[in-house]
């Protein structure tokens, strides 16, 4: 499959079915969700709008799949087997996979086909790794002299909730731990991103995943919050902002629902003196300013020494002005449109908010970028002189704007970088590692890089504070799918 435009506007990437139990399925109701283009402002397909009669025949699939079905009563190693022919028919569809995320969000296709398309599978291949070795039962001496048997064992029906910025990333750090654990699954995407969603549910099927164990039903806010306090859910995995993060853990908190939460982030990117000006300038274009700065772990501080501030803050200004703006499916592009309008106009809203508090704009500013003049762009922007109190150093703005922030000192730095109610991510850049590792030490948030940022599928991610509850990938991912059991024994195992 390869997209063009004459194809989207040609409905080709239309459904009129929900996945439901496994099976595409008439939805409950004739209503639709229109995916538009963010760069063309056109309706690129339409899809079913789920309702909550679709979201409870979609639990009531899931949880008698759990409840009498083979999936959490297989051997570990039958899942993993199924899971690894999903991993091959992935592999396969990449650039498929790459091209859809591109036509509903508006992603760059460089960084589609660098990030949203390949890292899913990586996640797959982690975690099947990781599943092979996981301790699902092990025994260990008691305390009180009889042998212990401790179990893994899966958590039961799960709510997958991604957002539309990564939506198949965030998917697939769900679902594949979820079905490895031996759970089953309601998937809600994001009603701007169902196209990758569905694609998903046709390689699930092609894979063997049994009827019932999984459904994938497109959504607003009100049928979310209905699976979110839906009888028979178990445990809510979400990412998204942290409004909607404190919704859902006060609604599984009423209910005493296991959730995990992968929020919002405003880190900071260090920069101390000795870094190598051209590396880090590189560094910062990508790590401030991918997807379109549509990222939670974008680092949009950059903290520079006093002396160093507006020499640093300019140059970085002249690589931001010179990065390509425009049709996200030229593969030169590295920003494109914002994935709404109302995220459009959220973004310009905080760069007037800048202005209004006194930051230096030094490049961009509101109004649509030379040469585009169709489509929810923003032109990439950089204030210097921010002080680290401003609303544009403190609120997740998650679009192409950067903040120059000035330090006194390296523990200033430090102190600037862990004032926010964010903890998600962050950076130093040095040519000492060793002064760079005793700031990483220093810094409140889950993830953290020297010279570098990336997230490893071997080593947990998520946040402190206000971004978010639990972890994702490694074991612990893993883990969280789960709940243990405790069996005394009182004689050794056979």
């Amino acid at each position: 499959m390869t997209l063009t435009t004459d194809d989207t506007r040609a409905g080709s990437l239309d459904r009129d079915a929900l996945y439901i139990g496994g099976r595409w399925v008439k939805p409950a109701t004739d209503e639709v969700l229109e995916v538009i283009s963010p760069s063309t402002e056109q309706v690129v397909a339409r899809v079913p709008e789920g309702t909550t009669a679709d979201m409870d025949a979609a639990v009531a699939a899931a949880r008698k799949a759990f409840d009498e079905g083979p999936w959490p009563r297989m051997a570990p190693a039958e899942r993993i087997e199924i899971v690894q022919n999903l991993s091959g028919l992935y592999a396969a569809r990449l650039g498929d996979m790459a091209e859809l995320i591109t036509t509903e969000i508006g992603s760059p296709i460089s960084f589609s086909n660098l990030a949203q398309s390949p890292a899913p599978w990586m996640q797959i291949e982690a975690f099947l790794a990781i599943a092979r070795e996981f301790p699902w039962e092990s025994t260990r001496p008691g305390a009180l002299g009889a042998d212990v048997m401790v179990r893994h064992e899966p958590v039961g029906v799960v709510a997958a909730i991604p957002p539309w910025n990564v939506p198949q990333f965030t998917l697939i750090s769900k679902v594949i731990p979820a079905l490895l654990a031996g759970c089953t699954v309601v998937a809600k995407p994001a009603p701007e991103s169902p196209l990758d969603a569905y694609l998903l549910a046709e390689l699930l099927t092609e894979a063997g995943v049994p009827e019932g164990v999984v459904s994938i039903v497109a959504g607003g806010r009100e049928v979310g919050e209905h699976l979110v306090t839906h009888p028979g859910i178990d445990k809510i995995a979400f990412t998204g902002s942290t409004a909607a993060g404190r919704r859902i853990a006060s609604l599984a908190g009423e209910r005493l629902k296991r959730v995990s939460l992968e929020l919002g982030g405003k880190s900071a990117a260090i920069v101390l003196d000795d870094a190598d000006l051209d590396a880090t300038l590189e560094g910062l274009k990508f790590i401030g300013l991918m997807n379109s700065g549509q990222a939670c772990v974008a680092q949009t501080r950059v903290l520079v020494s006093r002396e160093r501030h507006d020499a640093f803050a300019q140059a970085l200004a002249d690589a931001v002005s010179g990065m390509k703006v425009g049709d996200p499916f030229d593969e030169a592009t590295e920003i494109g449109p914002m994935v709404a309008r109302r995220q459009q106009e959220r973004v310009e809203g905080y760069i007037r908010i800048g202005q209004e508090e006194g930051a230096t704009l030094l490049t961009g500013g509101t109004g649509m970028p030379s040469g585009v003049d169709a489509g929810w762009f923003i032109r990439p922007t950089v204030f210097a002189n921010v002080d680290n109190r401003m609303r544009i150093a403190q609120e997740e703005i998650f679009g192409p704007v950067l903040s120059v922030i000035p330090y006194e000192t390296v523990e200033d730095a430090v102190r600037l970088a862990n004032d926010s109610d964010y903890g998600l991510a962050g950076t130093v850049w040095t040519s000492d590692d060793a002064a760079g590792l005793d700031v990483a030490r220093q810094i409140r948030t889950g993830t953290f890089g020297i010279n570098t940022y990336t997230m490893d599928f071997a080593a947990p991610f998520g946040g402190y504070k206000a971004s978010g509850a639990g972890r994702e990938f490694g074991p612990e991912g893993l883990a969280q799918y789960t709940e243990l059991k405790s069996i005394y024994l009182s004689s050794p195992p056979m």
